[in-house]
């Protein structure tokens, strides 16, 4: 069974960076992806980035975050991090790992495994 474990969320101010990380056990070969989520309260989850997990393509951003947030891996060391600057404070909610078994996916549904989440706290 895959497990992901969150670390690095926290109280920033705005303009801000934090940088989180995504320790993953059990992964197999048929997980395809890696992804960030978010949900603030009272909204529902939203993809903010992805990477694929085994091959080297271009990783993936929501609008909202693209040129402000970083997705990377590690394979040796299986994690994946979340490098967020330029916070702002609608950022704020809690984050969340997943891991897919399709490529390239933002669909929330593709997403089998989750992590407990991290909550980042942007204030103005």
């Amino acid at each position: 069974q895959v497990q992901l474990v969150e670390s690095g969320g926290g109280l920033v101010q705005a303009v801000g960076s934090l940088r989180l990380s995504c320790a993953a056990s059990a992964l197999t070969f048929s997980v395809k992806s890696m992804g960030w989520f978010r949900q603030a309260p009272g909204k529902e989850r939203e993809f903010v980035a992805g990477i694929s997990w085994m091959i080297a393509t271009s990783p993936y951003y929501a609008d909202s975050v693209k040129g402000r947030f970083t997705i990377s891996r590690d394979n040796a060391k299986k994690t994946v991090s979340l490098q967020m600057n330029s916070l702002k404070p609608e950022d704020t909610a809690v984050y969340y790992c997943a891991a897919s078994l399709e490529y390239n996916s933002r669909n929330i549904r593709q997403y089998d495994y989750w992590g407990q989440g991290t909550q980042v706290t942007v204030s103005s």
